[in-house]
């Protein structure tokens, strides 16, 4: 998806990312768990999108910043968040617009696996976090993503980092998106060689209460993950 692509779709996308199984009763919860207290910390949102994860961040007392590909996705988060939120296009395989170590934390909720080449992306994280501050991030899962791609009757190289296409419904529409799915490995390499040590590894499992919502994720999800996450510390 290109950065028009995600303007296109940011309305809808924005209501379906607030109620959804693997949002809102999955990857979001885990995230701000594995956040914990995070009462006057500097936050960079990168790749908020349309700001639930701001929201959140901002409602524990966080003092937060978001970055986004999409001026759409931006619109949104505004009219979610107030016109006083700090939010502001870029992308993450650029230099991002903020001077070293301004951050105690930066989260990156389910962007890394969008991009072919983690280490610029890396290296500007460690940039503008303070020594000692956090990279919290989350991915799809490298054995769920293999896994799927061995149901649909391909046999990938686990060991190799490609491109795996895809289809997402967003509202009504129908729209293409590009996961580069790579080992585990390769993401733990990426981290180190960027200046992180690596303070945890998590694979959580939906929240309980999604049994109810969504009876049939539920237990497609509950005894295998789908998103791996980290927590690294800047050195």
């Amino acid at each position: 998806m290109t950065p028009s692509d995600y303007d296109a779709v940011a309305q809808a996308y924005a209501a379906d990312n607030e109620k959804s199984f693997a949002n809102a009763y999955y990857e979001r919860p885990a995230t701000l768990a594995l956040a914990g207290d995070v009462a006057g910390r500097r936050i960079l949102d990168a790749g908020c999108g349309a700001g639930p994860l701001f929201a959140a961040l901002r409602d524990r007392g966080a003092i937060v910043s978001g970055v986004d590909v999409s001026a759409g996705m931006l619109e949104q988060a505004r009219l979610r968040l107030g016109a006083g939120a700090d939010l502001r296009v870029a992308d993450l395989a650029d230099p991002l617009p903020f001077p070293d170590a301004e951050f105690d934390d930066v989260i990156a909720s389910l962007v890394l696996h969008y991009l072919k080449d983690w280490g610029p992306t890396l290296a500007e994280t460690r940039r503008v976090l303070r020594t000692g501050g956090r990279l919290i991030a989350s991915v799809n899962h490298p054995t769920a993503e293999y896994c799927m791609e061995r149901l649909a009757g391909r046999r990938p190289d686990y060991f190799s980092t490609y491109a795996n296409p895809g289809r997402w419904p967003v509202g009504d529409q129908t729209v293409e998106v590009t996961f580069w799915n790579r080992p585990l490995h390769a993401m733990t390499d990426a981290f180190t060689a960027a200046g992180f040590r690596i303070s945890v590894i998590s694979e959580p499992p939906p929240l309980p209460e999604a049994r109810e919502v969504f009876p049939a994720e539920f237990g497609y999800f509950a005894d295998a993950p789908n998103f791996l996450f980290f927590v690294l510390q800047a050195e």
